[in-house]
Formats: C-alpha cells, structure tokens, sequence
C-alpha cells in the first residue's frame, strides 16, 4: 500500500487514518467539502493532498485525480445524528453514494475498496459480544441504508473484481468527536462545571479509542480478506456508569454526577460489545489504549481545545 483516497477525511475515525497513514509513509488524498471548516483538522504533512469534492459529486474524481490508488476508504456519510437519522430519503440517498464511491475505488486504480458501517445495522441484540456473524435486523432508516450499502457494494465489488471489506464501527471516542455522544457531552459539561444526568447505566458497552479504531482501518485495507466484515471495538465492555466515574474522576469532579436520575427510552439497548477475534487474526490487531488510557489523552487534547475557543471568542 502506497497511496489511498479517503472520503469523509475530516470525520474523528477519518483524521484518526489518515495519522496512522503518514506514520507508514502512504501517501492520502484527502476529499472534502468546499471550504469546509474541519479542514483545521487534518495534520500538516507532505504527505497529504486535499481534493475538494462534495459527497454528491464523487463522479467528478475521475476528472481530479489520478489513477494509481490502492485503496479507496469510504467514510462519507450524511445524516448521523438526531432526527436525520431517521430521514428515510437522505439515507437511501447514502447508498447510492456508497456505490459510486466504489464505482469511482475502480476506476481510480484501487484493488480494495473500506466501507465504514455501524453496529446500527444490527440492531438490537441480546448477546455478550457481536460479532461478524451475528443476524443482522437493523430497526432505524440509518442501521438499514448502512447494512443495504454494505450487501450491494459487496455484490458489486465482486462484478467490478475489486476486493470489498466492511468494517461496522461500535462506539468510538476521541479526538475530534462529535459533541451529542455520550463521552464527548459528558466531559464538556464537566469542564463547564454543568450538571450531569444520566439513567442507571448500566448497559454494558464497548468504548474504542479514535487512534485505535483509524489503526483498525488501515490494517483492515493492508491485511483484511476480500468480502469480510469486521466489528471494530476493543473487544471489552463494562457498564456505562464506570465509563462515567472514569471521565469524572480524570477531572477530579466532586459534584453529583446524576446516574440513575433518567428513565431509559422504551427500547433501549442494553448490550453493545463487539466480538474483534476475526479482525485481530486477519489483520493483527489489537487496541492499544484502554479506557483510562485513551481517555487521559481526550481530556488533555479537550482541554488545549476549549483553551483555544476561549481566546477566540
């Protein structure tokens, strides 16, 4: 692997590759948005050029870039929050986009075309660990597009004879994350001093850190097999509220973290742990930064940041 393109580059799980790229010397394109602000994001390094190219308009990449690529990562996804979530015609617009990113993989010279997907597209599932082979019943119009985007571009990549591996993402936190996830609204309200309120959490869950997970995707592209899935997560889960009362003690928090002081939603999902053994064995991974480790390194990067808004304010 010498060179990928890279779509949804200035995404936290998109920065977080695109680092773990440059400390092997591969070279990445990196697609955005016209004049988007998260540009900020990306590191500064010769080894990185920006294309700028809506996710509506892959096609026109055939006419920006060259064609001697190895791997085309697919990141790019709109409506991934909230209500938009639900937005049955901006996600069935994202499976379309799916396709041509893999149609554009080919035709850009690539023999491997990464798809991001989520654990959404299992649903809810009553078991210790997910894993590749777990029955997938997605329930929400995003879990569904993402898992539709998933088969057809499986089919496809077989028509175009290019290899097609799938990675369904559990729950990522870190550096550049976004701000309603549970980790990153806790930690603001804490440097804010702002009360907290949580239900009883105690679903068990399953936290990776953001340089985990871009190393997962990299060696996923360099080592994964050919029409494979793999859940990337760390491979361990724990109640939510130990996540909690880590992050509130990293911050030597004295106030009442209000845990059990919310009801849970009526079809909660109380197990999310991602079974990594066939990631690990294809690609030999293995997280590097447990919990406390990773969120050591959120906080001070957090912290610098919130810094950095105050003075421009």
């Amino acid at each position: 692997m010498k060179k990928v393109i890279i779509s949804g580059a200035t995404s936290m799980i998109g920065v977080a590759l695109i680092e773990e790229c440059i400390k092997n010397n591969i070279y990445v394109t990196a697609l955005s948005r016209k004049n988007s602000p998260n540009l900020i994001r990306l590191p500064k390094s010769k080894f990185i050029d920006i294309v700028e190219c809506d996710i509506n308009n892959l096609e026109n990449l055939k006419n920006l870039c060259s064609k001697d690529y190895d791997i085309f990562y697919h990141f790019a996804w709109e409506g991934t929050t909230k209500s938009e979530r639900n937005d049955i015609f901006l996600q069935d617009k994202n499976i379309t986009t799916s396709i041509t990113a893999l149609k554009m993989a080919k035709e850009l010279g690539c023999h491997t075309f990464v798809g991001a997907g989520s654990q959404a597209e299992f649903g809810r599932v009553d078991k210790d660990k997910i894993s590749p082979e777990t029955s997938a019943n997605p329930e929400i119009a995003y879990g569904i597009a993402k898992y539709s985007a998933c088969k057809l571009t499986q089919i496809y990549a077989k028509q175009l004879g290019i290899n097609h591996i799938w990675g369904r993402i559990f729950s990522v936190y870190g550096i550049w994350d976004n701000e309603e996830t549970m980790i990153n609204s806790t930690i603001d309200k804490l440097l804010k001093k702002e009360k907290t309120s949580f239900t009883k959490a105690e679903q068990i869950w399953d936290y990776l850190y953001s340089e985990d997970a871009g190393r997962a995707f990299y060696l996923m592209g360099l080592k994964g097999k050919d029409q494979s899935i793999y859940c990337i997560g760390s491979g361990e889960g724990k109640p939510l509220y130990e996540y909690i009362k880590i992050i509130s003690g990293k911050l030597s928090n004295k106030l009442d973290l209000g845990i059990g002081e919310i009801g849970y939603t009526e079809n909660q999902v109380m197990r999310l742990c991602a079974d990594i053994s066939s990631l690990k064995e294809d690609t030999g991974f293995t997280p590097k930064y447990n919990f406390e480790e990773g969120i050591a390194k959120t906080l001070e990067w957090k912290k610098i940041y919130f810094k950095s808004v105050k003075e421009n304010e």
